[in-house]
């Protein structure tokens, strides 16, 4: 119980530390027009370290991403979560094995600059994934089928925003009801930028061109060219600050079940 307990602690602050990421990414975003940076998450993270104690809570961010990594492996290779072992459950966990690996990144990223000198913002992750892929035998089709998994995990997010699917894990309180709202509304903006940036991606490999693939700037601004886009910018903008908010609230009311021993033993079977 003891060691449930303390892995919960790991789990929330590592939504936390999401969360945080998100409502300044979503400030960049916001503020674009009046504020040099792109808005991601490591140009969020640049920017927090020129602020006063910036290494401190860059450094802070990326030990509780470690935290997050560890609840989505979790999630993923011991099925924390009880998804199962059918078609859909895989599919699921492949999601959460992939949320790890990107997140073990950005993880990676502020841990580095929070104790070297350097605070480049570095490029965009998208770009080199898919510059790494399609530099491997049928790279092209790989790219394909990557943003494809994008695009179903956005489809997913949103989905789970908008049937409130998120209710399962996260129970808040009747009387805070609006924070039910603020959670939807963040879920279904997550999940429009994740399918837009699947659509980019995919792009990039029917093309065989990494430069056309994006993260969450390139979805933004592919989101400004469309017709009212400047109004869906801000939209998706704000609800991107919503989703941080997500996570914030999730921080605080996500069950979380830490792996027992039976667990790993079954994850262990299922490999062999």
């Amino acid at each position: 119980m003891f060691r449930n307990m303390r892995f919960g602690l790991l789990a929330k602050f590592g939504y936390a530390a999401r969360g945080a990421v998100f409502l300044m990414v979503a400030g960049l975003a916001v503020f674009s027009g009046f504020a040099a940076g792109r808005p991601e998450a490591k140009s969020a993270l640049s920017a927090l370290l020129e602020q006063p104690f910036g290494r401190l809570w860059v450094g802070s961010i990326g030990l509780g991403l470690l935290g997050f990594v560890a609840w989505r492996l979790a999630q993923s290779i011991t099925d924390a979560d009880g998804h199962g072992a059918d078609g859909k459950a895989i599919a699921i966990r492949a999601a959460l094995f992939g949320s790890a690996v990107t997140y073990l990144g950005l993880s990676s990223f502020a841990l580095e600059h929070a104790f070297t000198a350097g605070a480049g913002g570095g490029g965009s992750g998208e770009k080199d994934m898919a510059a790494w892929v399609m530099s491997q035998p049928f790279g092209s089709y790989m790219a394909i089928a990557i943003g494809i998994g994008f695009i179903v995990g956005g489809i997913v997010t949103a989905a789970k925003g908008a049937t409130r699917g998120f209710e399962k894990y996260v129970r808040v309180p009747d009387k805070t009801r609006m924070l039910g709202y603020v959670c939807m509304y963040g879920l279904i903006s997550r999940g429009i930028v994740f399918a837009i940036t699947g659509i980019l991606f995919a792009y990039a490999g029917f093309s065989v061109d990494p430069d056309q693939a994006g993260g969450i700037a390139e979805a933004l601004q592919w989101l400004r060219q469309l017709p009212f886009g400047s109004f869906l910018y801000i939209v998706i903008a704000v609800g991107l600050a919503a989703f941080g908010i997500y996570n914030l609230i999730a921080a605080r009311y996500r069950i979380v079940r830490g792996p027992t021993m039976a667990d790993v033993k079954q994850a262990a079977r299922l490999k062999l």
